[in-house]
């Protein structure tokens, strides 16, 4: 496994996959990994000849007042757990390497951009489809892949790759949860045991938006009332939103029977969650 620093050697690496008539998949990541970011690893292994996992931790997606600076960094055990995985390239960069002295381009994919946690977090996509672009265009990948659970972040990236017609594959993996039923986060190592509890309060909230649309409802407001009850049951958990969109656009729907993504995100204590479900079936 290569681990490489800087723009420049990450495309010689890739440049020498190429000639090797190799495709490439693309993991980004900004490390601090877990069973969840191993499962896109084995994905694109499974449909790849080479795989290259990047990890940095994305300044232009935090706000001023979220956790950027004690954003987990666990360099050393990700290298390590990426190279039992038999990863081939790891990519690194520092801010500087990616944000240069003087950078002043972002993307802005406008709409579904300011939708779920676009419209709690303002900017955050921003960040997120402009350091994606430039993995893209570093890496050049064939393939990309993203977990489920970032739906919405899904929905801005391949409205993305759509609109500034990127040559590469979406690829979204299933969630991966732990045996209670929490998704998988890195941000779930910052709560306390009694936190921890109450954080599975998302996913059976979700489990309960999903037994009442199977068994007929098909009312957004009805699915979206039953999950926040079952969210307003645990003290610790504050509501961000609870919501049943169009799983592209992120637009609210009124009604499910075509297939709807039922989303929610909550503060368990001082860390936000995500999490969501899809309901239906979409033609």
């Amino acid at each position: 496994m290569r681990i490489v620093q800087s723009v420049s050697d990450a495309r010689d690496v890739v440049r020498e996959l190429r000639a090797q008539g190799k495709t490439i998949g693309l993991v980004p990541t900004m490390g601090a990994l877990h069973e969840g970011h191993l499962s896109l690893v084995r994905a694109a292994k499974a449909s790849c000849d080479a795989v290259v996992v990047s990890i940095f931790v994305n300044p232009t997606q935090f706000g001023p007042n979220e956790d950027f600076a004690k954003y987990p960094r666990t360099f050393e055990a990700d290298c390590a757990a990426l190279e039992r995985e038999g990863v081939d390239v790891v990519f690194a960069p520092s801010t500087e390497e990616m944000y240069t002295a003087g950078a002043s381009t972002f993307v802005d994919v406008e709409g579904v951009s300011g939708r779920l946690d676009g419209a709690s977090r303002p900017g955050h996509f921003r960040g997120v489809a402009t350091v994606v672009a430039k993995l893209f265009n570093i890496v050049g990948p064939d393939r990309a892949f993203f977990g489920q659970k970032d739906a919405a972040q899904v929905a801005v990236l391949k409205k993305m790759v759509r609109d500034l017609n990127f040559p590469v594959e979406i690829v979204v993996c299933p969630i991966v949860r732990e045996p209670d039923g929490l998704a998988m986060s890195s941000r779930n190592r910052y709560l306390s045991p009694e936190e921890r509890q109450q954080a599975r309060a998302l996913h059976h909230a979700l489990e309960e938006m999903e037994r009442l649309a199977r068994s007929g409802v098909t009312a957004a407001r009805e699915l979206i009332a039953a999950g926040e009850a079952v969210l307003a049951r645990e003290p610790l958990v504050r509501v961000d939103y609870c919501r049943v969109v169009d799983p592209d656009t992120l637009e609210d729907l009124a009604d499910v029977r075509g297939g709807a993504l039922a989303a929610v995100a909550a503060f368990v204590g001082a860390t936000r969650l995500i999490d969501n479900t899809i309901l239906g079936r979409r033609d």
